[in-house]
């Protein structure tokens, strides 16, 4: 039989011929095995070990999945089912980029949650390419439910509606994309997206800031390779422009871009209309047209401070 060793405040488990040899724990019988004679010195022993198990080709054991369950649950889905299908016939069986099986629950998802997986994931892939955090595709995520949730829009592209819903959260975020820009990162038209977008502004009931050109003015200039000094003076230039309302009637990218011209023309880093309408998604002949109403008060636009490298008489006329 098995001793133990009483102490003053602990209980221990020990081997009546070996007290002090350190137990070996079997797991899998559930016994406690002296390492010495091989006697069973306890047994029904509890497995504190890890619970879970993974299924993947790979045979190391350095690598443990840590997961017990399925993905954290979606508070923007309608089921909560964490159940899985696996598929049994080997020769079906899809695989991922990793070599390993994918086990798909289709069988116990609702059409609708479906739907929205797919929405989410779309989002997600254009708040990837437009380089945006999280919270952005999140916001717009939310946005997409509440339009699905109404159905106010049935029978609009989800992919449409989703479009939308990414540009009216960058807006919602202050850091707005133009229509082009999404339309970029998607597979819908830059028309459709902009006539959903109105409507789900009509029927959330919602408002956007308006844009204005100093949204855009630094991230056209960096992507332009441009010095901070030429930013800043583009900034004065589309202010000042629309302060005195030189270009009335011209949307606030089209501003931008002719601001941006005028600036880089006067500087040692000079760009053409057609590098600036590439990033800015504006025609070369809205640049121009645009440029040719600043240009007669071009003297009034710059800053008072600015270092020119082409004096305001030799910019292009």
């Amino acid at each position: 039989m098995a001793s133990t060793s009483r102490g003053p405040k602990t209980k221990q488990i020990c081997c009546p011929e070996h007290p002090y040899a350190n137990l070996v724990e079997d797991y899998h019988a559930g016994d406690m095995i002296c390492p010495e004679c091989g006697l069973v010195v306890g047994d029904r022993v509890v497995d504190v070990g890890t619970e879970w198990r993974t299924f993947s080709n790979e045979k190391s054991t350095g690598n443990k999945d840590p997961s017990r369950v399925g993905a954290a649950e979606n508070p923007l889905l309608d089921g909560g089912d964490l159940s899985t299908m696996i598929q049994v016939d080997p020769t079906s069986m899809s695989y991922d980029e990793h070599g390993k099986p994918m086990y798909k629950n289709r069988r116990t998802m609702s059409s609708a949650d479906r739907a929205l997986i797919n929405a989410f994931r779309e989002i997600g892939n254009m708040g990837d390419r437009l380089n945006l955090p999280k919270m952005i595709a999140d916001r717009a995520n939310n946005l997409f439910k509440q339009v699905n949730d109404g159905k106010a829009l049935k029978g609009r592209s989800n992919d449409a509606i989703a479009a939308a819903c990414m540009y009216i959260a960058c807006r919602q975020e202050g850091v707005p994309r133009t229509f082009k820009e999404i339309c970029a990162v998607s597979k819908i038209s830059k028309k459709e997206i902009g006539r959903v977008f109105k409507l789900i502004l009509k029927n959330l009931e919602t408002n956007v800031e308006l844009i204005t050109t100093g949204d855009f003015m630094s991230r056209f200039c960096s992507n332009l390779g441009l010095p901070t000094s030429v930013q800043k003076a583009a900034t004065h230039i589309a202010r000042k422009a629309v302060e005195m309302d030189l270009v009335a009637g011209r949307s606030p990218i089209s501003v931008a871009a002719s601001a941006i011209y005028m600036a880089s023309q006067a500087s040692a880093d000079k760009k053409n209309q057609k590098e600036i309408g590439d990033i800015a998604g504006v025609a070369e002949v809205t640049i121009r047209q645009a440029y040719k109403q600043m240009y007669p008060r071009a003297h009034d636009l710059f800053p008072a401070d600015y270092k020119f490298f082409t004096p305001v008489e030799q910019l292009p006329t």
